[in-house]
């Protein structure tokens, strides 16, 4: 009994030593505008700090309750109200999109029309695309959205423009990141005959108590919604609206007011918005079991390795699930996680892991694209949990 409370106790003061410089770093150096960071171990909070500037120019410090613009961390979310579906048999993971979506029906280059199953948009070997990069320019010129840009832009009329372009490749051949979790947001649609909003709020955010994550962020809640910053020099810029940046992944296209237009279609991949406390709701459940949300058997699909092995992702080491990406060899990878370790992001300047091994679940959440997500800071944070962890461990 003294040793466990002793050793919990050292893991507390350990990660907030680490944890703290890697954030502390992070905003000392103007890498990182704002952020919320949460650290559970086996359900247990043992770190959590809100700290920066959710508004940098008007002084208004991040909040354990700043709402954040989620981008794919969205993707988690309605991957589970997916599944909660399946288990209700209003879909199947089999059906083709067609069933639900009688008019999209994206062709090949050589003009065949293959059929997309709604597995297939879960782990994104649906053949569809993103359009950030040269290759995906033809969703540039059609104006595909990504659902981080077009405000006011409608759920039918996204379907149309995505679907008028040909396949980048024959479904279930290959691993491509994509606007397919949004084809599955519209299938779900069709399959639940409801909006999507109001689906997950019954399915997942409802049963979990998660009131800040929504799909548009209304009136009563905009003071509390971080201002979206975006990687500058010699500091972070405040975007635009719209907002273009060039980065490793191609042009990426922002329209931080999207989230505010009750009007623009709900993304399911891209286009909500919360806070780190209610997130940490969600994968904690998930790692629990599914509970209330999902059964244990709809979790263990949702965060394996749901790619044949002949399949890689654009990540080495990992892959991908059915909404999650897993880690499949962690020497490939280069990382401290275990492999099963699954995880995401989003491009606004989110990161969040959990490694079932070590009952661990991390939230951060930030207002710094592409810093937040991809930069220094996120892997800097990991080796610092890790290495407080380790460290406790050995001791």
């Amino acid at each position: 009994m003294e040793r466990g409370f002793r050793t919990s106790i050292d893991i507390r003061q350990r990660l907030a030593r680490y944890v703290d410089r890697a954030i502390d770093t992070a905003l000392y150096t103007e890498r990182l505008v704002g952020v919320a960071v949460l650290i559970a171990l086996d359900g247990d909070v043992v770190y959590e700090r809100a700290a920066g500037f959710a508004d940098r120019e008007g002084r208004l410090t991040s909040r354990p309750d700043t709402i954040f613009r989620l981008a794919s961390v969205s993707k988690l979310i309605v991957s589970v109200a997916a599944l909660a579906m399946v288990e209700r048999r209003m879909l199947s993971l089999d059906d083709p999109v067609s069933r639900w979506l009688a008019k999209f029906r994206p062709k090949l280059k050589d003009g065949r029309e293959p059929a997309i199953t709604i597995r297939q948009l879960m782990t994104h070997t649906a053949g569809l695309d993103y359009g950030f990069t040269p290759l995906g320019s033809q969703y540039q010129q059609a104006r595909v959205s990504s659902g981080l840009d077009m405000p006011g832009l409608s759920m039918q009329e996204a379907m149309e423009r995505l679907g008028s372009l040909p396949l980048l490749s024959e479904p279930g051949k290959a691993w491509s990141y994509s606007l397919a979790t949004d084809v599955l947001g519209a299938a779900l649609e069709s399959a639940g005959r409801a909006p999507l909003p109001e689906l997950v709020r019954l399915l997942v955010t409802g049963p979990l108590g998660m009131t800040d994550t929504e799909f548009h962020v209304s009136a009563d809640k905009v003071g509390r919604l971080a201002i979206p910053y975006a990687d500058g020099m010699p500091r972070p810029v405040r975007m635009s609206d719209p907002h273009e940046m060039l980065c490793q992944f191609g042009l990426l296209r922002f329209s931080p007011s999207r989230i505010l237009n009750p009007r623009s279609y709900p993304s399911a991949g891209a286009g909500m918005a919360g806070t780190a406390r209610d997130l940490l709701s969600l994968l904690e459940a998930i790692r629990r079991g599914g509970a209330p949300v999902l059964r244990s058997d709809s979790t263990a699909a949702l965060t394996r390795d749901a790619l044949p092995s002949h399949l890689t992702t654009s990540l080495p080491g990992w892959t991908y699930g059915l909404g999650v990406g897993v880690l499949r060899d962690r020497r490939l990878a280069g990382v401290p996680h275990e492999n099963g370790t699954w995880r995401w992001g989003g491009a606004y300047g989110n990161d969040w892991f959990v490694n079932p091994d070590r009952r661990l679940t991390v939230v951060s959440l930030s207002n710094t694209a592409l810093e937040g997500s991809d930069g220094a800071y996120p892997r800097n944070l990991r080796d610092a949990i890790y290495y407080a962890l380790t460290s406790v461990a050995g001791a």
